[in-house]
């Protein structure tokens, strides 16, 4: 039977992995190169299992700018469980750390020694990024001494900018705090935020919590999880159409700096971190502070009069640390007052990434559609 050989990488960015390929070596209609991806994933597989393929959860395109504000272009690919499609309008902020990586590896960006900043337009999304990737000797440096939460290895830093959001004001509400009446619970300040993600922002004080809770301990509280819901609810009721146009918000409640541990066992000194924050989303305590939200979380702090901004020991200009269920993970965020409200002009995070594995994907040419 004929195959296919296409050249491809296994990387690491965050703390998501994903299959990269070059757009120049794939099919240049996306239907077809939809078809020959999936084969590739060893989707759609009914049993869920995808053996015959990478079962890879996400796959990255990454490809020459036709653009004068980028050097490539970028698509990130969500395969459906069950359907023979790939969402490409979703967002992984982890994964584009491997982005500006995987350029210089493959010559898309030329490598200079220091810091190469890789201008990325990911077009799925509409955004506009900057990597700052380390070089040395004209080779991408992966080693360092940077500690990226859930990562067992040390790393070089990557700072990764993300540029453009939309033009939009932050708060829906164009109140720094709101008040929500929620039944059950009574009545609480809230920062209702539209940056990097929709959310919802409490005082962990005001929901009798302490900023430190673990996931286990909220998933055996089902009254507790009632509550939470209940609060983000109203939550999302009161930010409007507006405010949910990115999908439903989660809920984070925030503390002072506190002393805690992990949910992985670990222990954080009080002074490793200058705002507690947890997240409940999809009726669970998350174990993880996803980019979207820790970017929404920066935004608020930057803003004078916001729950956030108010517990959180925070300096203007200065990334916020924030101490998460998962550990610590660092974010930074430029705001503006402009006629309709206070924007974002840009969000930075620390991340880390890694090629894992380069080579050949062979594919049964018959099965791709190509042929």
């Amino acid at each position: 039977m004929a195959e296919l050989k296409i050249p491809a990488a296994y990387m690491r960015g965050g703390a998501s992995q994903g299959v990269f390929f070059n757009l120049r070596d794939l099919p240049r209609d996306p239907a077809q190169r939809d078809r020959l991806l999936l084969r590739v994933l060893g989707g759609p597989d009914p049993a869920a299992r995808r053996l015959d393929g990478l079962a890879a959860g996400a796959v990255a395109l990454v490809g020459a700018s036709r653009r004068d504000d980028a050097d490539v272009d970028y698509l990130y690919g969500r395969p459906s469980p069950d359907r023979a499609s790939i969402d490409w309008s979703g967002d992984d902020g982890h994964l584009a750390a491997a982005v500006g990586p995987f350029a210089l590896r493959h010559g898309l960006v030329a490598p200079r020694d220091g810091t190469t900043v890789v201008r990325i337009w990911q077009g799925g999304v509409g955004r506009r990024m900057a990597a700052h990737v380390e070089v040395r000797a004209g080779q991408v440096l992966e080693a360092g001494a940077f500690v990226e939460d859930g990562i067992p290895f040390p790393c070089a830093e990557i700072r990764l900018d993300f540029l453009d959001e939309p033009a939009r004001a932050i708060l829906p509400t164009a109140n720094a705090q709101d008040r929500l009446r929620v039944d059950g619970v009574g009545e609480l300040a809230a920062t209702l935020a539209v940056a990097g993600l929709p959310a919802v922002f409490v005082r962990a004080a005001d929901l009798g919590l302490t900023g430190r809770e673990r996931p286990d301990a909220v998933r055996r509280d089902a009254a507790l999880q009632a509550r939470l819901e209940a609060v983000r609810g109203a939550g999302a009721a009161a930010m409007g159409a507006r405010g949910r146009a990115e999908g439903p918000p989660v809920l984070a409640w925030v503390a002072p700096p506190a002393a805690y541990r992990t949910a992985g066992g670990d222990d954080v000194a009080a002074d490793r971190v200058d705002v507690l924050a947890r997240i409940f989303a999809d009726g669970r305590l998350q174990a993880e502070f996803g980019t979207g939200a820790a970017i929404s979380l920066a935004a608020a702090a930057a803003l004078p009069g916001t729950v956030v901004s108010q517990v959180a020991r925070t300096l203007p200009g200065v990334a916020a640390r924030i101490g998460h269920a998962g550990g610590v993970q660092t974010v930074g965020a430029a705001v503006a007052r402009q006629d309709h409200g206070w924007v974002m002009e840009h969000a930075t995070v620390s991340r880390s990434a890694r090629c894992l594995m380069s080579g050949w994907i062979h594919v049964p040419a018959e099965a791709s559609g190509l042929v």
